[in-house]
């Protein structure tokens, strides 16, 4: 039986470990720090920010995607921004997959949130193909850009211009 759902407390052991398998699918394993502790506090803290649903297989754990609220300002209200979604090698090509973002979509036109949106590595051809065959499509004109580490540091301790 398959089921999908909203994140239980119990179920963040298994995302993580999830997580952690979906950075290895993704050549980054060294880069995944990601705890049990703070999942549960992104998730189920006093102020959640964090959201996450998982598809289960005969009460397994077989997929998450976790997910946050981002907004539109040409639309004039939220969104959703999909952070991870991963479905283990033995359950792709299920529909898992196509369910989770069912999952998203009937959430944002439950809540009146303009759109779902995402990002995916380029080389990732299959999923690429995947998301292709739902009617998702690229955003070529946009190029994503971030700040880590000793760079974010660095520009949190840059002193304002003198005048």
């Amino acid at each position: 039986m398959t089921e999908v759902r909203r994140i239980a407390p119990s179920d963040v052991d298994a995302v993580v470990g999830l997580v952690h398998d979906l950075a290895a699918h993704e050549k980054a394993p060294d880069e995944c720090h990601l705890t049990p502790e703070q999942l549960h506090a992104a998730l189920f803290g006093p102020t959640p920010s964090l959201y996450g649903h998982v598809a289960e297989v005969d009460g397994a754990v077989a997929g998450f995607t976790l997910w946050f609220l981002n907004f539109s300002t040409w639309r004039g209200t939220h969104g959703i921004y999909l952070e991870d979604l991963y479905v283990r090698r033995e359950h792709r090509g299920s529909g898992l997959g196509v369910a989770l973002l069912k999952a998203l979509a009937q959430e944002c036109v439950r809540q009146g949130y303009a759109r779902l949106e995402w990002s995916v590595l380029r080389w990732l051809t299959p999923t690429i193909e995947f998301y292709e065959s739902i009617g998702a499509v690229p955003l070529d004109e946009w190029k994503t850009y971030r700040l880590t580490d000793e760079p974010l540091r660095a520009l949190a301790r840059r002193r304002p211009p003198t005048p």
